[in-house]
């Protein structure tokens, strides 16, 4: 029979020191991670049934923290659909959500580069880590139709090419950021201009 789950915001708390490893997930052992939270060992292994289970809450924990801040930039966006500069700024702040610009975006990233890694080698990880890059590659696909059907890019713009290229700068500008971070804002501004415009006649 299986046991009783403890509240959500007891694992969420437990997930979060979980992220916090310093050394990969490898580190975020069961007892590892009941001295960061400051809880006994026992109650760690009430919320998860192991090592496995932890890391991949912490994942999933992961995307919904993203997921959340990126709908509250989204909802600024479609609050300001006739403003177009507004909408570019807020669409920018959006795709900065996956960029490691403070400390807790610095966290994720260290997980979900970390995550990834792992799940080429653990078959139970992987779908936990297509997940994460599936939701991202989502949103840049939604942000980029979006802003060509408010008239902000080309309609002949190939939309599924450029969702690939800027998944590609992001995920790049994410791994360089973690150690180099002073261009990676305005890296990813110049290509957000650099793409196909609307042309508008005088």
């Amino acid at each position: 029979m299986s046991r009783r789950r403890p509240r959500m915001s007891g694992r969420r708390n437990a997930a979060r020191s979980g992220r916090r490893a310093r050394d990969g997930l490898a580190a975020a052992t069961l007892r590892n991670v009941a001295a960061e939270a400051n809880l006994a060992i026992g109650s760690i292994r009430h919320y998860f049934d192991g090592h496995d289970e932890l890391i991949i809450f912490a994942a999933q924990e992961l995307g919904r923290r993203i997921s959340q801040r990126v709908r509250a930039h989204a909802e600024q966006i479609f609050a300001n659909a006739d403003n177009r500069a507004e909408r570019r700024r807020l669409s920018e702040a959006l795709l900065e959500e996956w960029l490691p610009l403070d400390g807790d975006r610095h966290r994720e990233t260290v997980l979900r580069h970390t995550f990834t890694v792992a799940a080429r080698t653990r078959a139970e990880l992987s779908p936990h880590a297509e997940a994460l890059r599936d939701t991202m590659i989502a949103i840049i696909h939604r942000v980029l139709t979006s802003a060509r059907d408010q008239g902000g890019l080309s309609p002949e713009i190939d939309i599924g090419l450029e969702t690939a290229r800027l998944h590609a700068l992001l995920d790049g500008l994410s791994l360089q950021g973690l150690t180099e971070p002073r261009h990676v804002r305005r890296v990813l501004r110049h290509h957000l201009d650099a793409l196909p415009q609307t042309r508008h006649r005088g």
